[in-house]
C-alpha cells in the first residue's frame, strides 16, 4: 500500500505502521505504534500517580506523527480525575491524516477517528478529561514563544538525529527543561551516548529507560533525580570518554574533556554505584 508521502509497513511485531518516503524511516518501527507508546511513554511516565486532583497536567507531544503516543495518553487519561492538557507540536498533519485514512489496516485510529477528526478541523478537541490541541510550526519556535504553563511530561519523538538533527541537540533540551515544570519527565527512544550527554549538558537528570521490542533500552531523562529508577551513574562517564561519535564534540572538546564536564553535574555528583553499560 502506498500513498504520496508515506507507505503503509509491517513492521517485526506483526502491526501496521507508516514509513515515511521522504526521510526513509518506519514510525514505532519495532512492536508497533500503540504498544511502543504505551510502554515507552505512558508507563514511564506513570502519569496516573503523579496527577494531584484539580490540578491541570501538561503533556508535551513533541512530534504528533501518526499520533500513536497522544491517543496513547488518551486512552489512559480519558476518565482521568484532574483534567489534561495535551499539545502535540508537528510541522505537519500529513501523516495523522494518512493514518486516518488508513485507519482499517492500522487499526489503532479507529476508536479514536471522532476526536482525530476535530483535531484536523479545527486544531483541538476535547476527549474526556483530556484537551488535545494541534502546536504547527517549527517546535523549537513555538517553545520559545511558549507562556502557558510547563509541561510536566514530555513525548520526544521527533525524526532520528540523522533525519533531523537540529531536534536533538543540548539546546533543544535546554529550551524544553528551562520551560517545563520542576517535576517534570522526558522519554524517547533513543539510547545513543550522544543525546544522553546532550540531556545531561542541558541540565536534565537522566536514565535508562524501558525496552522496547528489538531495543533493549530507551532513555527517561527527569527534573528530578528521584524520578529515575535507573540512573546513570559515574561508571557510564568511561563510555562517554571513550567513545568515537562526532556528535560529542561539536564544540571541538575531546570525548574525555566532555566527560569530566559531566563529572561535575548534579548526578554525577551525587555519585551512587550503576550497573555498567549503556
Amino acid at each position: 500500500m502506498s500513498g504520496t508521502l508515506f507507505d503503509l509497513v509491517t513492521v517485526p511485531g506483526g502491526a501496521w505502521s507508516l514509513r515515511s518516503l521522504e526521510h526513509g524511516e518506519t514510525f514505532h518501527p519495532g512492536i508497533g505504534p500503540m504498544e511502543e507508546a504505551r510502554l515507552l511513554h505512558v508507563a514511564q511516565h506513570r502519569l496516573e500517580e503523579r496527577m494531584e486532583a484539580g490540578r491541570p497536567f501538561q503533556i508535551w507531544d513533541v512530534g504528533l506523527g501518526a499520533a500513536a503516543n497522544a491517543l496513547a495518553v488518551i486512552e489512559a487519561l480519558e476518565g482521568a480525575a484532574a483534567p489534561v492538557e495535551l499539545h502535540s507540536f508537528d510541522q505537519t498533519l500529513e501523516p495523522l491524516r494518512f493514518a486516518l485514512e488508513h485507519a482499517g489496516a492500522l487499526g489503532y485510529p479507529v476508536p479514536w477517528k471522532a476526536g482525530i477528526e476535530e483535531l484536523l478541523s479545527s486544531g483541538r478537541v476535547g476527549i474526556g478529561s483530556v484537551t488535545w490541541s494541534f502546536e504547527p510550526g517549527d517546535f523549537r519556535e513555538r517553545a520559545r514563544q511558549w507562556t502557558g504553563p510547563g509541561p510536566r511530561a514530555v513525548l520526544f519523538d521527533p525524526y532520528s538525529p540523522a533525519a533531523n538533527p537540529g531536534m536533538w541537540t543540548p539546546e533543544v533540551f535546554r529550551l524544553i527543561r528551562e520551560r517545563a515544570d520542576e517535576d517534570c519527565t522526558l522519554t524517547t527512544y533513543s539510547r545513543s551516548t550522544v543525546t544522553r550527554v546532550d540531556l545531561l549538558r542541558a541540565g536534565w537528570c537522566v536514565g535508562r529507560g524501558a525496552p522496547t521490542g528489538a531495543k533493549t533500552e530507551t532513555t527517561v531523562a527527569a527534573t528530578r533525580l528521584e524520578r529515575l529508577r535507573d540512573p546513570l551513574r559515574r561508571d557510564w562517564l568511561g563510555r562517554v570518554s571513550r567513545s568515537t561519535a562526532a556528535g560529542l564534540r561539536r564544540d571541538g572538546a575531546t570525548a574525555a574533556e566532555v566527560a569530566r564536564e559531566l563529572e561535575g553535574c548534579e548526578q554525577m555528583r551525587a555519585g551512587a554505584v550503576i550497573s555498567t553499560g549503556s
